[in-house]
C-alpha cells in the first residue's frame, strides 16, 4: 500500500507560508513584528498580537528551499566564523545579506524587535549585529544555571515548578518578561491584558495536552501510523502560532487523523519491523531521508522530540499565577533538550514509552547537543537496550551532507538490530 500524507499535514505547511506571505501586507497597513530564537515567551507577543517569526524557523525554510549553501557561504565572506551554531545564525545572516531574491518568498520584512535568550555565548553578538543593521529593538534574556542537576524533570515540571526550578530564577525570568511586556507595550501602542493572558495561557495548555495525547496514541501503536517528517509541521506550526483557535483547532484535526489512521490499521510501512527515533533538529534540506529505511528493511522513525515535548516542555500549571508559570516554561528549556543528565534520562524514557529498537543521533559539530550530552545519551541508551547509531552533520548546512554515507550508518544500526534479535 502506497503512503498517503495526512490532509492536516499539507493544510499547516500551507497555512505557515500563507501567514509569512501576508506579513509583508500587515507590516504595510502598520503591524510590527519580533524576530525571536525559539526559547523566548512567545506568548508575550501573541498575547499582544504581534507576530512572530521564530529564528530556527526561518533558518529550517531557508535549509527546505535549498538556499543554506549560499547563504552559509555568504556569511564566511562577511566573516562569520563557521563554528557558529548555524541553526541559530543563519537566518540573522540572511538578513544581514539584504538579498530578498536569495531568500524564500522574498525575505522578511524588517522587524521592530528581536529577542533571544543568551544560552550559548554567540547569541548576544548576533543578534546585536542584526539590531544595529535593521534599528530593531533587542531584548536579550538571561539563562541562568540551576544549582543541581534533576534529571526526571519531566515528573516535576507540571505541577512542583517553583520549588523544582527555585524561587531565585523565576524571579529573575519573570522579571526579565516583565521587562519585555514593557517594550512590547512601547512598540504597540497596546495594553498587556494580563485576565486576557490567562485565558490565552489556558488556551494553550490545552493544545498541549491535545499533542501529548496524540504522543500517547502513536507511542502505544501496533505500527507507526505517521511519519516524523509529518508529525513535526503539525506540531512546530501550531506551537509557532501556539494558543490561536487556529493552533488548537489544527491540534485537535491532527489527532482526529492519526486516531483515524490507527483505528484502519494503516501504517507508514505495513511490515515495521524496526521503530528508530531522530535525536535532534530536524534535517530540514532532506526530510525524506527518514523514510530511506522503509521498504527495504521495514525501518520506521516513530519518534523525534517535536511531539513530546509539546506537552513535557510546556505543561506548567498555572496557580493563578501565569506570567511566573510562563517563566517555568522558559527558564529551564535549554538543559531539558541539551544537557546531562535532564537530556538523557528524557530521552530514555521517551525510548521505552516508544518501543524503540533504534536510536539515530544528529550530532552537528558546531551546536549544543554535540557538546554538551551526546556521549551520555549513548551510553544511556545503550544501557536501556537501545541501538545507537550517530551522524555527524548540521541540520541545515546542507554543504557537509553524505547522504551515502550517513545511510550505511543508519543501515548498519538496522543490521545490528536484526542481529541482536537472531542471537536471542
Amino acid at each position: 500500500m502506497t503512503y498517503e500524507p495526512l490532509a492536516v499535514s499539507l493544510e499547516a505547511m500551507a497555512y505557515q507560508r500563507d501567514w509569512t506571505l501576508s506579513l509583508r501586507k500587515k507590516i504595510a497597513e502598520g503591524a510590527k513584528f519580533a524576530f525571536v530564537n525559539a526559547d523566548t515567551p512567545h506568548e508575550i507577543f501573541h498575547a499582544m498580537d504581534m507576530p512572530v517569526v521564530v529564528n530556527q524557523w526561518w533558518s529550517s525554510v531557508i535549509a527546505a528551499k535549498q538556499v543554506s549553501s549560499y547563504t552559509l557561504d555568504r556569511g564566511a565572506e562577511m566573516g562569520f566564523h563557521d563554528s557558529l551554531a548555524k541553526y541559530s545564525a543563519m537566518g540573522v545572516i540572511s538578513a544581514l545579506d539584504d538579498k530578498p531574491d536569495m531568500q524564500p518568498w522574498g525575505g522578511l520584512p524588517t522587524p521592530a524587535i528581536l529577542c533571544a535568550r543568551q544560552s550559548s555565548d554567540d547569541q548576544q553578538r548576533i543578534f546585536q549585529l542584526y539590531a544595529d543593521h535593521s534599528g530593531a529593538d533587542l531584548m536579550l534574556l538571561h539563562s541562568p544555571a540551576p544549582p543541581e542537576n534533576l534529571p526526571e524533570w519531566w515528573k516535576h515540571a507540571r505541577h512542583d515548578w517553583e520549588d523544582f526550578y527555585g524561587t531565585t530564577r523565576l524571579d529573575l525570568m519573570q522579571a526579565q518578561i516583565k521587562e519585555l511586556i514593557k517594550k512590547v507595550e512601547a512598540i504597540t501602542a497596546r495594553t498587556f491584558d494580563l485576565t486576557g493572558f490567562a485565558a490565552y495561557m489556558e488556551q494553550i495548555e490545552k493544545q498541549e495536552l491535545i499533542f501529548e495525547e496524540v504522543s500517547e496514541m502513536i507511542a502505544s501503536a501496533e505500527r507507526t501510523p505517521v511519519r516524523i517528517s509529518e508529525q513535526i509541521p503539525n506540531v512546530m506550526i501550531p506551537q509557532w502560532h501556539r494558543g490561536s483557535d487556529w493552533a488548537l483547532t489544527h491540534a485537535e484535526r491532527f489527532r482526529d487523523a492519526v486516531g483515524e489512521r490507527i483505528s484502519q490499521g494503516r501504517a507508514v510501512c505495513p511490515d515495521e519491523r524496526v521503530r528508530m527515533m531522530w535525536i535532534g533538529a530536524g534535517l530540514w534540506f532532506d526530510t525524506k531521508f527518514y523514510s530511506a529505511f522503509e521498504d527495504e528493511f521495514g525501518a520506521v522513525f516513530s519518534w523525534s522530540m517535536y511531539l513530546p515535548f509539546a506537552a513535557d516542555g510546556y505543561i506548567r500549571h498555572s496557580k493563578g499565577d501565569y506570567l511566573r508559570a510562563l517563566a517555568a516554561r522558559m527558564v529551564t528549556m535549554n538543559e531539558q533538550l541539551h544537557q546531562p543528565p535532564w537530556a538523557n534520562k528524557w530521552l530514555v524514557k521517551q525510548a521505552r514509552d516508544y518501543r524503540i529498537d533504534l536510536a539515530v543521533i544528529l550530532v552537528p559539530e558546531a551546536d549544543r547537543q554535540s557538546g554538551y550530552c551526546t556521549n551520555f545519551i549513548v551510553d544511556d541508551l545503550r544501557d536501556a537496550g537501545v541501538e545507537v547509531a550517530l551522524i555527524h552533520a548540521d541540520m541545515v548546512d546542507a554543504r557537509k551532507w553524505n547522504g551515502a554515507e550517513a545511510k550505511a550508518q543508519v543501515i548498519d544500526g538496522i543490521r545490528k538490530v536484526e542481529s541482536r534479535r537472531i542471537s536471542r
